[in-house]
C-alpha cells in the first residue's frame, strides 16, 4: 500500500449523471487523498467509464460538483487538465508517429519545448523501459508496449493525478505486470495519486480503498481487506471428482448450501475451518483436496442479499 498525506487529492460530491431516461450515475460521493492508489470497481454499464470521464473533464455532471486538487472540473476545466494524466481504455497513440514523435507532440500540447522537452522525453522512455523502441512507429508494437507508451505520454506534464481507465484490457499476463510495475514505479517516485477503473479483481487488490458501483450507485467504500472482512465467512472449496454427487450428500447430510462448477465444490459458510474435519469425516473418500480461504473482492461484488450459510456447528 501507498505512503497517504491527509490531503485530499480529487472530491467528489453528489455527482449523478444521465443517458436520457437511464441513471448512469446516482449521488456518488468520494474522496481520494493524496498519494493514494484509489480504485473504483464494479460491472459493465455500472458508471466506472462516466466518472472517469467526468473527472477528467469530458463530460459535465448533471448534478453534484467534483473536484481535483480544489479545481472544480466543470468551472476550471482548463486548471485540471494540467494536474490530470489520463490513460483511457481506447489508445490515443497515432500509430504513423514513433513512440518520440507522440511523446514530442503531447509535450507541445503544454507547452514544452527544447532540451527540457528533449530530457523529459528522455526521461520517460527510461522509466517505462522503452529507449530501444523510441524511433519504433507505434502501430508495429505489442499492446504491452503501447500501453506503456501512454503511460508515459500522459506523464510528460508532470501531473499530480492519473486517471487509469480499465488501462490493461486485452494485455497477456506479462505485458500486465510490467505495466503495473511502471506504474507502482512512478507512484512510489512522484508520489502520485492514482486513480484506477478496472474489472480485474487481482488490480482491485492493489488500491488502497475501492469504491464498489452497482448500476451507477454507490455499493461500497472501503479497502480491500475491509471489504472482504466484512463479508463474514469463509469460503470452504473440495476438488473432486464427482462434484454434483457430494453436492447432493452434503444437502443431505448437513443445513448448508453447497454449489459445483466442473470438480469443485464450494460452500460460503461461518467459520469455515470448523467445518473441515466434518466434512472430511463425513465424505472424504470423494474429496482430493480441501482449502479454506477468505472471500475475494469478486466475492463482495457479487454478494447475495441473503447472504452465505450461517449454520451453527451443532448439526
Amino acid at each position: 500500500m501507498t505512503s497517504l498525506s491527509d490531503e485530499i487529492a480529487v472530491e467528489v460530491k453528489g455527482i449523478s449523471y444521465f443517458y436520457g431516461d437511464r441513471t448512469a450515475l446516482g449521488d456518488v460521493s468520494m474522496n481520494i487523498l493524496r498519494g493514494e492508489m484509489f480504485g473504483v470497481v464494479g460491472p459493465n454499464g455500472s458508471g466506472k467509464s462516466t466518472l472517469f470521464r467526468i473527472l477528467a473533464t469530458l463530460l459535465p455532471p448533471a448534478r453534484g460538483t467534483a473536484c481535483v486538487l480544489g479545481e472544480s472540473v466543470t468551472t476550471r476545466a482548463k486548471q485540471v487538465r494540467g494536474k490530470i494524466g489520463v490513460v483511457f481504455q481506447d489508445s490515443i497513440l497515432d500509430g504513423k508517429l514513433t513512440l518520440k514523435e507522440n511523446l514530442i507532440h503531447h509535450g507541445h500540447l503544454y507547452g514544452m519545448w527544447g532540451k527540457a522537452l528533449r530530457r523529459r522525453v528522455d526521461e520517460l522512455l527510461a522509466m517505462t523501459r522503452l529507449e530501444e523502441r523510441r524511433n519504433d512507429r507505434v502501430e508495429t508494437l505489442s499492446g504491452g508496449l503501447r500501453r506503456r507508451g501512454e503511460l508515459a505520454e500522459c506523464l510528460m506534464h508532470g501531473p499530480p493525478v492519473l486517471l487509469l481507465d480499465e488501462p490493461t484490457v486485452g494485455l497477456d499476463p506479462v505485458a500486465r505486470r510490467e505495466f503495473w510495475e511502471d506504474v507502482g514505479n512512478m507512484q512510489a517516485a512522484r508520489e502520485l495519486t492514482v486513480l484506477l477503473s478496472t474489472h480485474l479483481m487481482d488490480e482491485a487488490d492493489r488500491c488502497d480503498r475501492l469504491l464498489l458501483l452497482r448500476e451507477g450507485e454507490v455499493f461500497a467504500l472501503a479497502s480491500p481487506d475491509d471489504l472482504k472482512r466484512k463479508m463474514g465467512y469463509d469460503i470452504i472449496t473440495v476438488r473432486t471428482e464427482r462434484a454434483e454427487q457430494l453436492v447432493q450428500a452434503i444437502l443431505s447430510k448437513f443445513d448448508l448450501n453447497p454449489n459445483w462448477e466442473d470438480d469443485s465444490v464450494r460452500v460460503e459458510i461461518v467459520d469455515g475451518h470448523r467445518w473441515v474435519g466434518r466434512l472430511m469425516d463425513s465424505f472424504g473418500e470423494d474429496i482430493e483436496s480441501i482449502t479454506v480461504s477468505k472471500p475475494s473482492i469478486e466475492d463482495v461484488m457479487l454478494f447475495r442479499k441473503d447472504g452465505p450459510d450461517e449454520s451453527d456447528n451443532s448439526t
